[in-house]
């Protein structure tokens, strides 16, 4: 079971376009063989497909509550955070590696990870998204901060 400071009540908010697609199904059965409820919302195939239409739905999931976090693939993982950031309560953090995850979730209270699936292995894909599920915001003085970002 992942030790996570996010209501894992609710399901984890999972979409890819057709690059991320295999990474997809792999931390989906990652994620069930932890005890983590995952709600895929697509892609269902390694068929061409827009990647906004799945970033705007795993973003409106956490937006709403609906989930506790987001994970979201594609090549470089840029068009899914450039889409996923357009949401106001959201802050998707691309992510490269382990360290990275970590201070995406301790420094900027990220709700969705971002990988690049072109770039990083299955094996990194699976360590980033136990980190970054399993660390806690730290606040304070990044509190502050992140209270700056979304538009008004």
């Amino acid at each position: 079971m992942i030790h996570s400071p996010f209501n894992l009540f609710q399901p984890v908010a999972i979409g890819c376009d057709h690059a991320g697609y295999d990474y997809k199904e792999d931390l989906k059965i990652f994620l069930h063989e932890r005890g983590v409820t995952v709600k895929d919302f697509g892609t269902h195939s390694k068929d061409s497909v827009d990647y906004p239409d799945f970033a705007h739905a795993v973003s409106s999931a956490v937006e709403s509550g609906e989930c506790s976090l987001g994970i979201l693939l594609c090549g470089s993982a840029n068009g899914v955070a450039i889409t996923a950031n357009k949401h106001q309560k959201i802050r998707a953090a691309i992510c490269w590696d382990s360290s990275i995850a970590e201070l995406a979730r301790q420094h900027n209270n990220a709700n969705i990870i971002c990988l690049p699936a072109r770039y990083v292995s299955i094996e990194q894909s699976r360590k980033m998204v136990d980190i970054f599920m399993s660390t806690e915001f730290e606040a304070g003085r990044h509190a502050t901060r992140v209270g700056k970002i979304a538009c008004s």
